[in-house]
């Protein structure tokens, strides 16, 4: 097999390394903007994507394209039904880092709880007292609202039911549990003291928290995304906490990314921000590069891969 795929630069060695040795040359790109990708990488026949956009448009300009490999779960940033139309695979890396996300969703709702950061700034600074008056709560007890039951939704789930929490769960296409209650959206936002969204986006899903939402919640609650960024109307938010509406928010994932430094998001002290950390951790990363590469290979030995989000005749 003497075909080539393009990759990030900074994929994980063990990738590189599994489609070296299926005989797939690699190309090596900086970035995957539409001009790097066809000035590089115009003949290739497959591609591993991170979070960077890829338009339609560019897809027509890639002739022997055969399969577009996320590296991770999140797929708002391709069209997979019009690559399907295209004759194009898409496919997901959904084992990988479910277990990283729930991990690093509930080590924010521990510093939402706790103040961590903040308090950690301010010592920096020399502000001694500021813990005095910012005093944090206890988890065990309080209700978190989990809205998408997925491979991480359930994991979170688990983690929190662990710490004595009263697990709650909205997800409309599931109709049992094991861990918590399934409640409707409106008794999520109502009960939860915090909120954790772990859903794709889709027309239904998108800015599933706007300013309606915003105001069902608990002044006292907190909002946490670890999902996407569409999931929340980022402006209504920003006017939630910043009259607070709502207690505080924890968000991973933005409209756009890298958050500009300009966003009012950043001039509000009751939200905790990170530049999309969730999967960031060597045994995720190592995952979603060995899965994607795994894909890859499937697609172009003509063999079916094993996580589609779309079909090809």
């Amino acid at each position: 097999m003497s075909q080539t795929v393009a990759i990030p630069k900074g994929l994980s060695e063990i990738g590189k390394k599994y489609l070296k040795d299926h005989n797939v040359e690699i190309i090596e790109l900086k970035s995957f903007s539409d001009d790097e990708i066809l000035s590089k990488a115009k003949n290739a026949d497959g591609i591993i994507l991170m979070t960077d956009p890829f338009s339609n448009d560019l897809v027509r300009h890639l002739p022997n394209l055969k399969i577009v490999a996320r590296h991770g779960v999140g797929y708002d940033n391709i069209d997979p039904i019009f690559l399907e139309n295209n004759n194009i695979w898409a496919t997901i890396t959904p084992n990988a880092n479910a277990e990283t996300v729930a991990e690093v969703t509930i080590a924010e709702i521990f510093d939402l709880s706790k103040n961590i950061t903040s308090i950690s700034e301010k010592m920096r600074q020399g502000d001694f007292e500021y813990k005095d008056d910012h005093l944090g709560f206890n988890l065990s007890g309080k209700t978190i609202g989990i809205a998408g039951y997925g491979r991480i939704g359930k994991k979170v789930a688990q983690k929190a039911d662990a710490l004595g929490m009263d697990v709650i769960i909205y997800d409309p296409f599931v109709t049992q549990s094991n861990v918590g209650t399934l409640v409707s959206k409106k008794d999520l936002l109502l009960d939860s003291d915090i909120v954790t969204l772990h859903m794709a986006v889709t027309d239904d899903t998108k800015h599933f928290i706007d300013g309606e939402a915003l105001k069902r919640m608990k002044s006292s609650s907190y909002l946490v995304n670890l999902g996407r960024g569409a999931l929340v109307d980022q402006p209504a938010l920003i006017d939630s906490l910043r009259n607070h509406e709502i207690s505080g928010a924890a968000l991973d994932v933005f409209d756009q990314e890298p958050l500009p430094l300009d966003n009012d998001l950043y001039k509000l002290d009751n939200v905790l921000l990170t530049p999309h950390i969730a999967s960031n951790t060597t045994n995720a990363m190592n995952s979603m590069a060995l899965d994607s590469a795994k894909e890859i290979v499937q697609v172009l030995s003509n063999k079916l891969p094993n996580w589609p989000i779309n079909r090809v005749q």
